[in-house]
């Protein structure tokens, strides 16, 4: 009777679509296209502007072992919903900031709200609902969520000809709240739903790959590598659009940069029909050799348009398979027990890291040019390919008990 219980929940994954490309697109990717506007409206330096960014990233990374912790006593759900009614005031908040002051308060607010409603409250509401098919439903979700980039970096542009920054911002305040607040309050019903159910028909848990003894030097890698490829990326993509415009391709740079969310979306529809038997481990190494293979091509093709085509395609493909990886792979290793509590102490670290990328990658910049900031970038994403590299060495005894 179990097996009714294992399939994907589609109403679910399609309402979490839906809020992923809202919250990911109105909280993080209109962020770099609207910066330069904050810095002149507010009398800094771009510099500091992304400062204040990375700090808010920073507290949103710290706040993330708690907010975990949340998740599993109350429900990923209700907090998703609490979180977007918190989005939506707080990105009127920075709209209507008098001050620097007031808008770094707001903006800490919101990185705090990012942490209720994206991808680790999402991932785990799925694996609170549907603990064995989760997996799936991953892969699923963040194939909608792809679209975010895609739609909302050629939507702040095209609405930044037209109104500034603070209309911008309480635009985006009322798309959480009209239509993330319902869909996330409606999917606690679910929630309740699963937990309610006949204990002969409840949801099997899923149990980790790792054995007791492997776990915490497991958590430790995994956390590394995350990490420093959580780096690598935020770097890169909080400055896709500017970063292209300075190298040289102009106008062009918007059209490139819209290149990654679809081959975000390629990437997990491939792994959706293909990757069946490419286990988590290999998947996030791989997504961590791509996403510092398209690094490595921007800085050494140039201005060559082929090359930052090719850039924005292997980035979208990395960075896509990153998200399932994040996801799919604690699941793997350590099962569905304490999801939630264990991947926000991940996720804790790989922002914390993140966190310093937007004003690192600036300040290098300023300081050493692009070419150097590239390499450099590159890297320590080269590093978490070594971590990345470790764990599937570590797994490999796990995988065979699996198969056989």
């Amino acid at each position: 009777m179990r097996e009714q219980h294992d399939g994907v929940p589609v109403a679910v994954v399609l309402a979490l679509g839906l809020t992923q490309i809202i919250g990911y697109g109105t909280l993080y990717y209109s962020f770099s296209i609207l910066a330069p506007d904050m810095a002149r409206d507010l009398g800094w330096s771009l510099e500091h502007v992304f400062a204040v960014f990375s700090a808010s990233l920073l507290v949103g990374g710290i706040a993330a072992p708690w907010l975990g912790r949340w998740m599993d006593r109350f429900g990923a759900a209700t907090l998703m919903a609490i979180g977007s009614a918190i989005a939506a005031l707080t990105l009127a908040l920075c709209a209507w900031s008098p001050s620097m002051i007031v808008f770094t308060l707001g903006l800490v607010l919101l990185e705090i709200a990012s942490g209720m409603v994206q991808y680790q409250a999402a991932f785990a509401a799925l694996v609170e609902i549907r603990p064995r098919s989760a997996a799936r439903s991953i892969t699923y979700l963040t194939l909608l969520a792809g679209f975010a980039s895609t739609l909302f970096w050629p939507i702040t542009t095209g609405l930044h000809a037209y109104f500034s920054w603070r209309e911008i911002y309480l635009i985006y305040a009322g798309l959480n709240l009209a239509l993330c607040l319902p869909l996330h309050a409606w999917m606690t019903r679910h929630r309740h739903a699963a937990r309610n159910v006949d204990p002969a028909l409840a949801p099997a848990p899923v149990i980790g790959a790792l054995a007791p003894a492997q776990r915490r030097r497991g958590f430790y890698l995994v956390a590394a590598a995350f990490a420093l490829q959580g780096f690598t990326l935020s770097a890169v993509l909080v400055h896709m659009v500017p970063m292209l415009t300075s190298i040289g391709f102009g106008a062009t740079a918007v059209m490139v940069g819209a290149l990654f969310g679809p081959a975000q979306v390629a990437s997990r529809l491939i792994n959706m029909l293909f990757g069946s038997s490419l286990m988590p481990p290999a998947l996030a190494l791989l997504s961590a050799v791509l996403i510092v293979g398209a690094v490595v091509v921007l800085q050494l093709s140039g201005t060559w348009f082929p090359g930052a085509v090719a850039f924005a395609l292997m980035l979208g493909l990395g960075s896509g398979i990153n998200s399932i990886a994040q996801g799919s792979l604690p699941l793997w290793l350590f099962g569905s027990e304490g999801y939630g509590a264990l991947t926000g102490r991940m996720a804790a670290v790989r922002l914390i890291a993140g966190a310093a990328a937007p004003f690192t990658f600036s300040f290098l910049v300023s300081g050493i040019g692009m070419g150097g900031t590239l390499a450099i970038n590159a890297g320590l994403g080269a590093l978490g390919i070594l971590a990345f590299l470790a764990i599937v060495l570590a797994s490999k005894p796990a995988a065979s008990r699996r198969g056989s």
